[in-house]
């Protein structure tokens, strides 16, 4: 038995400072207290894809869609510095298809300049073939 008059199975450990919870029991009029805790929803923060923006810029900034595509990132930051998650997610979106769109068009504009050069090595290797055999052909056309 301890000072209340109540005793413990071994196994449980009493409250420590049961005194001060009987106190706030009698003055809450015997109910125990309860605590609210309000949780708001989680708000998903939209990418701003602003790195996304600068790749775009530094490597090919083709009609200035990149350029574009980071003046709607830089908004869509800003928005989410003003918890306006609606307006920053309207922002990405317009940044994240401008930067689709540049990123397809540097695809296609790499792979016109790789075809191009390859057309340019293959036009110089033919004319350096015929220069030699029309050497070789002349070579042999005077007996030499």
């Amino acid at each position: 038995m301890d000072a209340t008059g109540v005793t413990y199975p071994p196994s449980s450990v009493p409250l420590p400072n049961r005194a001060q919870y009987e106190a706030v029991q009698k003055e809450n009029g015997g109910f125990p207290t309860a605590t609210v805790i309000n949780i708001e929803p989680t708000i998903e923060v939209p990418s701003d894809h602003f790195l996304w923006s600068m790749f775009n810029i530094l490597l090919g900034n083709i009609c200035c869609l990149g350029f574009v595509a980071l003046i709607f990132s830089v908004k869509s930051r800003d928005k989410k510095v003003v918890q306006d998650m609606e307006g920053a997610r309207h922002y990405a979106s317009t940044a994240r298809c401008l930067n689709i769109t540049s990123l397809v068009f540097n695809i296609i504009y790499v792979l016109i300049v790789i075809i191009l050069f390859a057309t340019y090595v293959y036009t110089i290797l033919q004319i350096i073939q015929e220069a030699n055999s029309n050497r070789y052909n002349n070579f042999n056309m005077y007996g030499k």
